[in-house]
Order: C-alpha cells, then sequence, then structure tokens
C-alpha cells in the first residue's frame, strides 16, 4: 500500500455521495465544478483524466498533467467491488464520484495546484495510485465576479452561524442524556440534528469528524468505536435508557466544538456551493428517502427539511450570478424549491423548537408518498447540478 494511503479503516458513509463535496479550499487545490453522471458539458474544460475502476486499482490516465481545470471521468470495468474514486491531498477529499456500478460512469471537475495528490478506489488490490500536476503555484486559481465573491463570503457566515445553534442545541440534547432523562433527550434530538444537517456537505469535508458525528451502525468497520449522534439514538429508542452513555454525549459535544474551531477558518469557492447542494439533495433522493438515516427514531423528515433548507441557501446566494447567466435556470430552480417545500408541508407539526419545524414519525409514511418525495427531490438536484458548471 502507498505511504499516503489512507488507513484500510477509515470510515466510509454508505450510499453517500458528498464526502468533501465542500472539502475546505486550501492553496494547494480547489474545487469549481462537479457534475452528475453525463453532465460534464457544464464543468469547467481542461486537461481530461479517466480513472477506470477494478478490482485491481484505478490508476489515472494520463498519471500527470499541468495545472488549472483537470476534467476526471471514474468508469466501471466491470467490478462490483470497486465502485468509488477519489482524489485526495493532503488527506482530504477533494472530489470524488461514488456509486459507479458496472456500466456507469460519473464526471467531476477540479481546478488544481501543481504538485502531488492520491487517487483512491476504496475496495481494489492497489487502493491508491499517485497522480501528479505540474507547473507554478497559484496557475489554478480563477477570478471570482463581485457577486460570487459576495455568494462565498454570505455562505460562511451562514455555516458559521448554523454551527454557532448547533452548539447550544446539541448541548441540551447531551445534558438530557446525562442526566438519563429519555424523553427530553428524544425530544431536543431532531432540534439539534437540524443545524447539523443544513452544512452537512461542510461538515463530511472534515476527515473523520462527520463519522464520529453521525455515523450510523452499518457503517461502522470491525473494531471502530461507534459514537455520536445516532450511537445515542439507538440507546434512546432501542434501549429506552442512557446508561453508560454520558461518555458518548462528552465526545459529541466535543467534536461539535471541534466543528465549530473548523468552520471558522473555512473558504468556499463558488462551485462547491452548487455542488455540494446537489449532491446532498441526491443523496436524500437515493438513500435517506429510504429512512435509514433515522433508523431508530424516524425524525428523517426533519433531515429532509434542513437539508433542502442548506441546499437553497447556496442556490439563493448564487442566484444573483446565475440570472445573468442563465435566467431560465434560475427560474426553474426557484419554482422546483418552492415544489418540494409544499410537498413536505402536509408532514409537518408544528415547531419542534424555535426556528425548526416538528415532523410525522416518518414510519407513518407510506411507500407511495416516499417515491413522491424522492422524485420531487430528484427533480430538483437534477438541474441544480448544472449550476456549478455556470457559476465556475
Amino acid at each position: 500500500m502507498s505511504p499516503l494511503s489512507p488507513s484500510p479503516a477509515r470510515p466510509r458513509r454508505r450510499g453517500t455521495a458528498v464526502v468533501g463535496a465542500l472539502a475546505v479550499a486550501v492553496v494547494t487545490a480547489g474545487l469549481v465544478a462537479a457534475c452528475s453522471s453525463g453532465g460534464s458539458d457544464q464543468a469547467a474544460q481542461g486537461a481530461k483524466v479517466t480513472m477506470t475502476l477494478s478490482d485491481q486499482g484505478c490508476a489515472p490516465q494520463p498519471a500527470s498533467v499541468a495545472a488549472g481545470p483537470v476534467d476526471f471521468t471514474v468508469t466501471n470495468s466491470g467490478t462490483a467491488k470497486v465502485t468509488e474514486g477519489e482524489i485526495q491531498k493532503d488527506s482530504r477529499i477533494l472530489g470524488e464520484k461514488e456509486n459507479i456500478t458496472p456500466g456507469l460512469s460519473g464526471d467531476f471537475s477540479l481546478r488544481l495546484d501543481p504538485g502531488q495528490y492520491t487517487v483512491y478506489c476504496p475496495g481494489a488490490a492497489q487502493d491508491t495510485a499517485q497522480f501528479t500536476v505540474t507547473g507554478q503555484g497559484g496557475q489554478s486559481q480563477a477570478p471570482v465576479d463581485a457577486s460570487l465573491a459576495t455568494a462565498t463570503t454570505g455562505y460562511k457566515q451562514y455555516v458559521v452561524g448554523e454551527v454557532a445553534a448547533l452548539v447550544p442545541a446539541t448541548k441540551q440534547f447531551t445534558d438530557a442524556v446525562r442526566a438519563n432523562d429519555v424523553a427530553a433527550a428524544q425530544k431536543a434530538y431532531a432540534p439539534a440534528r437540524y443545524h447539523y444537517e443544513t452544512i452537512e456537505p461542510v461538515a463530511e469535508s472534515f476527515g473523520d469528524l462527520d463519522p464520529a458525528i453521525d455515523q450510523r451502525i452499518a457503517d461502522v468497520e470491525p473494531g471502530q468505536e461507534w459514537t455520536g449522534f445516532h450511537r445515542l439514538e439507538q440507546a434512546l429508542w432501542v434501549n429506552r435508557s442512557t446508561a453508560g452513555m454520558a461518555p458518548v454525549a462528552d465526545k459529541l459535544d466535543a467534536d461539535i466544538a471541534k466543528l465549530q474551531s473548523l468552520v471558522a477558518t473555512a473558504e468556499y469557492q463558488p462551485a462547491q456551493l452548487a455542488n455540494g447542494a446537489s449532491e446532498l439533495l441526491t443523496e436524500v433522493s437515493t438513500s435517506k428517502v429510504t429512512g435509514e438515516e433515522d433508523a431508530y427514531s424516524h425524525t428523517d423528515l426533519s433531515d429532509f427539511d434542513a437539508n433542502i433548507v442548506g441546499a437553497q441557501k447556496a442556490f439563493e446566494l448564487l442566484k444573483p450570478s446565475l440570472q445573468s447567466k442563465d435566467a431560465a435556470l434560475a427560474t426553474q430552480l426557484q419554482a422546483r424549491f418552492t415544489g418540494i417545500t409544499d410537498e413536505l408541508a402536509p408532514f409537518r407539526t408544528g415547531q419542534a423548537a424555535p426556528g425548526v419545524p416538528g415532523y410525522v414519525d416518518y414510519s407513518t409514511v407510506g411507500d407511495a408518498q416516499r417515491r413522491v418525495l424522492a422524485d420531487r427531490v430528484n427533480a430538483l438536484a437534477e438541474p441544480l447540478s448544472q449550476v456549478s458548471g455556470k457559476v465556475a
């Protein structure tokens, strides 16, 4: 295994295509566009690199390009074992495509500075390969117009504000856990998670922090400790007791505090906002809609609402620039955000906490209703995937 290879035990989130989609902008690389499968015409035009997934590995072709925009195509040569390809720098995921099953392909684009990068395809015999970007530093940085600069600044303020609300909301939840007040903890669970779910793409970019906070039991590797919201959720709804959960509650508080310190210095590029929002909604429509996220509490609709609110915030910040480039797309997206919001309305039950809507138990939502929700979200995610190419 390469010295730059991530640990084999590095947590993965099943069915998630957004880890790193909003990776913090660093001087070595910046994500400028990413598209859903078949959407590469929307991406920044640049060097073309293919990552072919196989049981043996996924070495990039070519293995070296000049600094600037790079368009990656991830294809599957026929293996059901290896279905994901990533580009990493300093253990941070800069771009990826997941769930590339046999016969499928996916595209994403990055704007890369000179340096050494790692291609990673979990599950392959040789799961890492080196990727080199040549040239001089700073070549990859693209100018940003005033409205887009305003958008990224506004998004940072939004993320910082949501995490500022997350800290006390989580503390209210964990205090109830430590007091073994099951009813109070159950009541505080969804409102605390709401603020996390609004900025989930950002949270997922910080390595193992998101798994520590939000990992489900199905994603826990052998020998790995299960911590975070969902560990406490199981205790509350399955065991009906928080006995022994105080250390888990303490760790959750500490991890949320770490998240707050990280978002204080995070910076974003315009296409990151659009891509993260699109990939998050795709996750909602393909995996979260099954009820796998909050399997014990069935508070999934609260998560859906938060994901949509966070995605809509990114869109609203980008809308002034998008309006000047593709007014029809901006109008279509506005209508579809309104449509999914209206679709969720019948399931609301007042306020779960100040500023946080309450929802019915997701187990009471039938398969037909779930399909409608999935179709609505998917219909929004598809055109939203076009935005990154417009604003890059």
